[in-house]
C-alpha cells in the first residue's frame, strides 16, 4: 500500500488530504464528521483507509476548510458541499482508473452527504447521521434517554444500585419524564435529510453504533423499518472496539463490492 499526502483547491483555498493508493476502479471517499481531522478519532479513519486500500480500493480522506491542515474558515457541515465536491474531483484526478465512488460519512459527515444529495457519488454509507437541531445535544434527546434506560434496566448492577438507594430518584424521575416526550415530527433537519436523499438513485446503507447516542437519536427520528439500516451491537460512535472496527470494514467493503459489480 502507498499512502500519499495531497493538496487540492476549493473555493480559492487549499484543502489537505491523504490518499491510500490501490488499483481498483471503485474508490472510497471518507467525509469526516464534526471538527474531526482526516485521521479520525484515535487515528481510526487512517486505520480504516489502510484496511480498505489493502483490499484493493483507493481511499481519499480530507480536512474540510478550517479544520486540521486545510485553509479557510470552518463553516460547519451545512457549508461543506464545495469541500466534498472538490475532494471527489481530486480523487478522480489522482486515480484516473476510478469509475465509481462510494462515500462514507460519520455523524454530521453523513448529514452533509445527505444534504448535498450525494454530490454525484455512486453509493453512500451513512453512519450515525446527525439529526439534532441547533444547540440540541443528541446525548440529551428523548430517543437517547429512552435507549439509555432500556439498557440500564437489563443491567443487573444498575438494578442493584437502584434498589440499594445509590441512585438519586429526583434525577431519575426528571430523566424519565424527558424520555416520555414524543419524538418530533419529520421536519427541520430530519426532513431536509430525507428530502436530500429522496432523489439519490444509488444504494444507501445506514450504519448505527448501538452504544452511540447520536445513532440512537437517528433511530428515534427515522423509520426504524427502513431495510437499509444495519446495527452494530456494543459499538460506540467511532467504532473503536475491535469487533466494531471489523464490522465497519466489512460493511464498507460490501458496499464497495456491490457498487463495483454494478459497473456497466
Amino acid at each position: 500500500m502507498t499512502r500519499r499526502p495531497i493538496l487540492f483547491p476549493c473555493a480559492e483555498q487549499r484543502l489537505a488530504g491523504t490518499l491510500d493508493l490501490a488499483d481498483g476502479t471503485t474508490a472510497l471517499l471518507i467525509v469526516s464528521g464534526g471538527n474531526e481531522t482526516r485521521a479520525g478519532a484515535w487515528d481510526g479513519q487512517a486505520a480504516l483507509a489502510a484496511r480498505i486500500a489493502e483490499a484493493g480500493y483507493p481511499v481519499l480522506r480530507f480536512d474540510r476548510r478550517g479544520v486540521g491542515d486545510s485553509e479557510g474558515a470552518n463553516g460547519g457541515f451545512r457549508t461543506s458541499g464545495p469541500d466534498i465536491k472538490a475532494a471527489l474531483q481530486a480523487l478522480r484526478r489522482q486515480c484516473p482508473q476510478v469509475v465509481r465512488i462510494v462515500a462514507f460519512g460519520n455523524c454530521d459527515g453523513a448529514a452533509a452527504l445527505m444534504l448535498t444529495r450525494g454530490l454525484g457519488c455512486d453509493a453512500l454509507v451513512l453512519s450515525n447521521p446527525w439529526t439534532s437541531e441547533g444547540g440540541e445535544e443528541a446525548a440529551h434527546s428523548p430517543e437517547a434517554t429512552r435507549a439509555h434506560y432500556r439498557g440500564r434496566l437489563t443491567d443487573p448492577a444498575a438494578i442493584r444500585r437502584l434498589l440499594s438507594g445509590k441512585v438519586r430518584l429526583g434525577g431519575l424521575v426528571r430523566s424519565l419524564i424527558a424520555a416520555l416526550r414524543p419524538a418530533p415530527a419529520v421536519r427541520g433537519l430530519v426532513g431536509e435529510l430525507a428530502t436530500g436523499i429522496a432523489t439519490f438513485h444509488g444504494p444507501i446503507r445506514f450504519l448505527v453504533a448501538e452504544r452511540d447516542r447520536t445513532g440512537q437519536t437517528f433511530l428515534g427520528r427515522w423509520n426504524k423499518a427502513d431495510p437499509r439500516i444495519h446495527r452494530c451491537p456494543g459499538a460506540s460512535h467511532s467504532y473503536v472496539e475491535p469487533h466494531a472496527q471489523d464490522w465497519l470494514v466489512a460493511q464498507i467493503l460490501e458496499a464497495l463490492r456491490e457498487t463495483g459489480r454494478s459497473t456497466g
